[in-house]
């Protein structure tokens, strides 16, 4: 029991670490890491970045990561993933969610190492990452996402699994706009590419990530209240049902060499 004790004091001496996940792409990773040099600057966190492997080339990636201080920020390759069996119309939102399941084995190890090497208090994952939440759990480490668009855009996130369950059509031919709490109206026309063809295994996809994000611990929007004051004000009164929604906005590219010179 002693040596219990010891080993949970000596684990409160180290720094909170944050473990993030970025689905694949550049474009993914680049909020992820701002956010990230934000966490080390302003609240003393260590990270480590754990990249999942869609069998594209990498490289993009490890230059961004490799440019940042490695005493703060570390990162894990995972294995590539296999997309042998899909047809070669696939939509690009269903290989990003396939090349995330078809990591989590691999994911739930890395985590599993860093809960024994560090103090891991937090994952965060992107947009598409909802799918690690249950891993997140079992290792008792809360799940974030970091959804680096718009309060709008989250606002549908929250709607549309009723939206699904309550419509037939296709939501380009739905006759009036949605009405989105605290949102202007948005004409189903407008709705992202992945969840106009309900046939489609994207739809399937974006239903699925769509009903996981109320487990979350809490989601950070890249937005601000005076941009979006209707929406995060939408975000507090509908309360319980919906994880805590925090403004984190602009978060955007810093000129700094190795990303530790942010204001």
């Amino acid at each position: 029991m002693a040596l219990d004790t010891h080993g949970q004091q000596q684990n409160l001496i180290k720094p909170p670490h944050v473990a993030i996940v970025p689905t694949p792409g550049i474009g993914h990773l680049t909020p992820l890491v701002e956010l990230a040099k934000r966490l080390v600057v302003h609240h003393n966190f260590t990270i480590t970045f754990i990249i999942p492997n869609d069998g594209s080339h990498l490289a993009p990636q490890k230059k961004l990561l490799e440019a940042l201080d490695p005493r703060a920020i570390s990162c894990i390759f995972l294995p590539p993933v296999s997309f042998d069996d899909l047809p070669d119309d696939v939509m690009v939102e269903t290989k990003i969610a396939l090349t995330l399941t078809r990591s989590l084995s691999a994911l739930r190890d890395s985590l599993l190492v860093l809960t024994e090497s560090t103090r891991l208090v937090a994952l965060v994952v992107d947009l598409f990452g909802a799918d690690t939440f249950d891993i997140a759990n079992e290792l008792h480490v809360s799940p974030y996402i970091f959804f680096p668009s718009a309060a709008l855009g989250l606002s549908l996130v929250f709607h549309f699994p009723h939206l699904h369950e309550t419509t037939t059509c296709e939501y380009r031919d739905l006759p009036e706009p949605i009405q989105l709490p605290g949102c202007v109206p948005l004409h189903g026309r407008d709705f992202m590419d992945p969840v106009q063809d309900r046939s489609n295994e994207a739809y399937k996809v974006m239903v699925r990530m769509c009903k996981k994000y109320r487990s979350a611990a809490g989601i950070m929007v890249n937005s601000f209240v005076d941009l979006e004051s209707g929406a995060f004000k939408a975000f507090k009164e509908q309360g319980q049902g919906l994880p805590p929604v925090y403004s984190v906005g602009p978060v955007i590219k810093t000129g700094s060499a190795d990303g530790f010179e942010v204001a």
